[in-house]
């Protein structure tokens, strides 16, 4: 057979195994993803848009649909005005708010000097000088209040943030929920780090500002803490509830929920250890809080009672429960909840919630038709004692028509993060089921630093990434491979980011264990990482310092674990993959592992994705990336 065999022959290959179609990464590629807009006025029906990639045009579709929550069919809308409330125009209808980029800074050649209008040359004095994908060019985004009348706004326009060196919304991912109206109409609250250059980019701590739109004052809500402080939403009676994290350059530190009564913050979610809150929404009753939090390998949902000026406890009750995640709330009517859910067999669809039975009808089927089609891949919850005694949640993911009296490889899936949760969530790229449908038993452990099983789990990552974490992977293929259906001579380790660096430090450690490897933007040598990254809270905070301090034990601790460090001990294949516009894990550190396992004469291969960020967004680079990696696989495994 080819080297050169297309990936739609290996497709039409492992359908034949399994005698039946299964997913491929061009079906991948068609499914419909669904984002909620939200409630009509009139709460009777969901207003959501379905985005559906065109790979032959590297771009993606959009529609958008009008759901009755009653009965019936979906009917596509042009547009939702008059549909949708505007929660950018004041409750009064008085005023209206928006964001745009501003010139603060002169930053670039032609900007410096008015009679080099060519120049492409940048001028920096301090750090942040680029961030996640983009280079500082001196303009931040402001937010805006202007007057509203008969449906637009009027004279007047005013930058509430003039002249600062401040991003709102918040960069990189900040949206219109970073900048919110004060149900009095009277004030705007906005969400921004207010430091500038090398102290931004070494600190997480931002704030909520609340601006008085009569006075032109504004007040700092929430100085005296430290750490984060997102996502500020008000109930109707004007009652504040948001997310904080205590520490300062700690971005993955514990995220509670914290609600001021006016007198006063209260910790709604501090007396669970094992509660880190992703995102809330208010009830209608201005005194029930819903939330979705990671628990147990899932992401689920749960209410906590306000209990306001009185001397009631808040008490935390989960509504819902099973393997899927629950990943946002949308709307209340009544006794029901509108939410977004997937799990690792299907994409994000809306269902309906019952507050009190925690029972489940699915709204939309935007992708029925494509998985009618498709065999399930089976998903299993295992539990591993790891080298220091403790259980560790494993998810297995076991290919269609998994037969266990046959012999399967298998890969051990790294998470990225390293903070991030393992759980049943549904990605266009580490897709479990793709992966599985191709042929793969699916080992994904819920190691040291996943959320959901408490603080000292979570945090025992940090300042020792090539520790415990390192043996907890081990653990888990190991006690995996001891099942009689995992041919042993066919594990293959892949990952991204921080799974991209549990890969390369693998590579240096794993005594034969595995046969390939893939590594996705992963952090290959610490100092040059150190170096170059954007967000430097996040190095200091996991390495304990910098490389340079040599009185520093935990610093220097971490440093030496750098896979760089061990290369010598590379002797595996490995496919390395990364972006070319990644400034969180940037260039040179795939470009390093490959030029080391070239030179060591070690079977591998480059993948290079010269506009690609941190991700991969592009239809057709994604699709170049699925084809390459199973290919791999095919070659190696």
């Amino acid at each position: 057979m080819k080297k050169s065999l297309s990936l739609a022959c290996l497709l039409l290959l492992s359908g034949a195994i399994f005698g039946q179609n299964v997913l491929s990464p061009e079906q991948l590629w068609k499914l419909g993803r669904v984002s909620a807009l939200g409630l009509s006025k009139s709460k009777k029906e969901i207003i959501y848009s379905v985005s559906t990639p065109d790979a032959a045009e590297n771009k993606s579709n959009r529609k958008t649909y009008l759901l009755p929550l009653a009965g019936g069919a979906a009917v596509e809308i042009k547009s939702t005005e008059g549909l949708l409330p505007n929660d950018r125009i004041s409750p009064d209808g008085k005023f209206i708010i928006s964001s745009d980029a501003v010139m603060v800074l002169d930053i670039t050649g032609a900007d410096k000097y008015p009679d080099l209008k060519k120049s492409n040359a940048y001028v920096f004095t301090s750090l942040n000088y680029r961030h996640w994908d983009t280079w500082e060019d001196g303009k931040f985004d402001h937010v805006f209040v202007a007057p509203y009348a008969n449906g637009k706004a009027g004279a007047g326009k005013k930058d509430i943030m003039a002249g600062e060196k401040f991003d709102c919304p918040q960069k990189p991912f900040g949206g219109d929920e970073d900048f919110i109206w004060h149900p009095d109409s009277k004030r705007v609250l906005y969400v921004t780090k207010k430091k500038f250059g090398t102290d931004y980019t070494v600190s997480t701590n931002t704030d909520l500002y609340e601006y008085d739109i009569e006075k032109g004052t504004t007040e700092n809500l929430t100085e005296n803490n430290k750490g984060y402080d997102v996502a500020p939403a008000y109930n109707a009676k004007g009652e504040l509830a948001w997310l904080q994290m205590k520490r300062d350059g700690y971005e993955s530190d514990k995220q509670d929920l914290v609600v001021s009564n006016g007198h006063g913050n209260i910790n709604l979610t501090g007396q669970r250890d094992d509660i880190h809150v992703d995102g809330f929404k208010w009830g209608d009753d201005n005194k029930t809080i819903f939330f979705w939090a990671a628990t147990d390998g899932t992401v689920q949902l749960f209410k906590v009672n306000y209990p306001g000026l009185t001397m009631i406890a808040p008490i935390i009750t989960q509504i819902t429960k099973g393997d899927f995640d629950i990943n946002g709330v949308h709307g209340q009517v009544g006794n029901t909840l509108i939410v977004s859910r997937s799990d690792m067999n299907h994409a994000v669809e809306l269902f309906t919630v019952n507050i009190d039975s925690g029972e489940m009808r699915q709204l939309t089927h935007v992708n029925d038709a494509i998985y009618s089609k498709l065999p399930m891949c089976k998903t299993e919850r295992k539990f591993v004692t790891t080298t220091d005694g403790k259980q560790m949640l494993v998810w297995m993911i076991y290919p269609p028509a998994f037969d266990p009296s046959k012999k399967y490889p298998a890969l051990l899936y790294c998470q990225g993060g390293p903070q991030a949760a393992l759980t049943q969530f549904y990605s266009f790229r580490w897709n479990f089921q793709l992966m599985a449908s191709q042929g793969y038993i699916i080992v994904a452990p819920n190691r040291r630093g996943m959320p959901g099983h408490g603080t000292q789990w979570n945090e025992q990552v940090s300042k020792d990434w090539g520790g415990q974490v390192m043996d907890d992977y081990l653990s888990a293929i190991d006690a995996e491979s001891q099942q009689p259906y995992v041919d042993k001579s066919r594990l293959g380790c892949v990952g991204a980011s921080f799974g991209g660096f549990s890969v390369f430090a693998l590579e240096g450690l794993h005594n034969g264990r595995f046969k390939t490897f893939v590594s996705h933007d992963g952090v290959f040598d610490f100092r040059s990482m150190y170096g170059t990254t954007d967000e430097m809270f996040f190095e200091n905070w996991e390495k304990g310092g910098n490389y340079w301090e040599k009185g520093n034990a935990v610093a220097q601790r971490s440093f030496s674990q750098s896979p760089s460090n061990f290369v010598e001990k590379w002797n595996t294949p490995i496919f390395i993959i990364q972006g070319g516009k990644d400034y969180r894990v940037p260039i040179e550190q795939g470009l390093q592992a490959f030029q080391a396992v070239q030179l060591k004469g070690i079977k591998s291969k480059l993948l290079y994705l010269p506009d690609e960020n941190h991700w991969v967004l592009s239809a057709q680079n994604a699709l170049v990336w699925q084809r390459e990696f199973f290919a791999w696989l095919k070659e190696t495994l």
